[in-house]
């Protein structure tokens, strides 16, 4: 490759980058100007709280409120401008795909979407309200004893959790194209099977609330889609041993 060429793909990467920051900074403009809805939004796994006090959560300190305010808006910025940002990775490196890798990389796209929204749903509506009204149930906490939330924890706690979920179930992606690439076998993952499904559960014991239902509930999913990617890279001859 000459000089010349390697410039003018710095030069491409420069304006990529530029870009990528700008648009993230205006989606965080987006996102701190309709920050009210977000915190509904975010909070809506609190709704059996909700329900019984007009303020579940508190803020600790004077500066709390601006700071998770500020903090949210630039993450959110960054997950609203997400598809923009892909878009601009995919014009930088698609010129230089070759027609069957850059099928596969359109696939992959695809099918990550498809997880993503089932990360979304399982986490968001059904793992994180029920892992709240279990562990803030009578059965934890006394009648008599009342319930302090941080605010800037709570908020965070929801958003960590749905974007971990996410990130975790684009794990059968990446394992199919690893196995198209030949970088791994099929074989080698079967015997291998048990210390990923323990690694599955201690990663999912790291992200869910302390009970054994969320990260069964998140975990289980994992583990079907690890052995369902492998049976499709059996059904395309991917991974085969040499």
């Amino acid at each position: 490759m000459s000089r010349s060429s390697i410039i003018d793909h710095l030069k491409e990467l420069r304006r990529r980058l530029l870009i990528s920051v700008f648009s993230s900074v205006l989606s965080a403009g987006v996102a701190f100007a309709f920050y009210e809805r977000a915190i509904h939004f975010l909070s809506r796994p609190f709704q059996s709280l909700l329900m019984q006090s007009e303020h579940p959560f508190f803020a600790y300190t004077l500066f709390e409120g601006f700071f998770t305010k500020v903090k949210l808006s630039l993450l959110l910025g960054v997950v609203l401008a997400s598809p923009l940002l892909l878009y601009q990775l995919l014009r930088f490196l698609l010129p230089g795909l070759k027609r069957v890798e850059k099928k596969i990389v359109f696939i992959a796209l695809f099918f990550g979407l498809i997880l993503a929204g089932i990360s979304f749903y399982l986490s968001y509506f059904k793992l994180l309200p029920f892992s709240i009204a279990f562990l803030t149930s009578s059965d934890f906490i006394p009648q008599h004893v009342g319930l302090v939330l941080n605010y800037e924890k709570s908020v965070f706690f929801v958003f960590n959790m749905i974007l971990y979920a996410v990130i975790l179930f684009q794990f059968p992606i990446v394992l199919d194209i690893l196995l198209y690439l030949d970088v791994l076998s099929r074989k080698t993952l079967l015997k291998a099977g048990r210390y990923i499904i323990v690694l599955i559960f201690v990663v999912t014991a790291m992200i869910t609330p302390p009970d054994l239902i969320s990260q069964v509930s998140l975990a289980f999913p994992l583990i079907f889609l690890f052995y369902l990617s492998i049976l499709v890279a059996k059904c395309f001859g991917w991974g085969s041993d040499v």
